[in-house]
């Protein structure tokens, strides 16, 4: 098992105080919007099973989505809407999204660090962290936030929209998924842009 507090500590080490993990959920679908979520922990804070949200299954998602919410100095999560993604694009509306989520924090974090290897849009100082979803707490803490508001979201547009089972797939291209599409067309929560690879 990997030391999730690593990172955060030897950043801690230079002097940081309030540090937050920033991760998202929702830049592949071809429908909703994305969701990005950021999480400052009480350092050394130990949530048993904690991990990227991916490697979970939804109810123990949802047993650790309460666990972070209660027990974060703060954690906040942020949509940016299909609108923003067809006009932005997927990388520039996580961005905002990202910024967000970050926004609403209080206390304001002094680095926000960010999944993934691209941080190029973020308002506030930061760092990258590759996998970082897998390997840092606070990061796969904001992960399963992300995750847990976005298939909520999902699940309310599900009743909205039926006919195309967003309470399965949650968006993503799936074969259940590309079927209603050609049966119903787009509804309006469909990002155009992702469907233009359809046959």
């Amino acid at each position: 098992m990997t030391d999730l507090w690593e990172i955060e500590n030897s950043i801690r080490g230079e002097g940081f105080e309030r540090v937050c993990g920033v991760d998202e959920a929702g830049r592949g679908p071809l429908a909703g919007p994305v969701c990005a979520a950021a999480v400052m922990l009480p350092l050394g804070l130990e949530i048993p099973g904690l991990n990227d949200s991916k490697k979970l299954t939804e109810k123990k998602r949802d047993e650790l989505y309460e666990i972070i919410t209660g027990r974060a100095v703060s954690w906040s999560a942020a949509f940016a809407t299909v609108e923003e993604i067809e006009e932005y694009n997927i990388l520039n509306a996580t961005f905002m999204a990202m910024n967000r989520a970050i926004a609403k924090l209080d206390p304001a974090p002094e680095l926000a660090l960010i999944d993934g290897n691209r941080n190029s849009g973020i308002e506030v100082p930061s760092r990258t962290i590759i996998r970082g979803d897998g390997l840092c707490a606070s990061i796969a803490a904001a992960s399963i936030i992300a995750k847990v508001t976005r298939d909520r979201y999902m699940y309310e547009l599900d009743l909205k929209y039926p006919q195309y089972h967003f309470d399965k797939h949650k968006g993503y291209g799936t074969a259940l998924h590309y079927t209603a599409i050609r049966e119903y067309g787009p509804s309006p929560e469909h990002r155009m842009s992702f469907l233009r690879k359809m046959h």
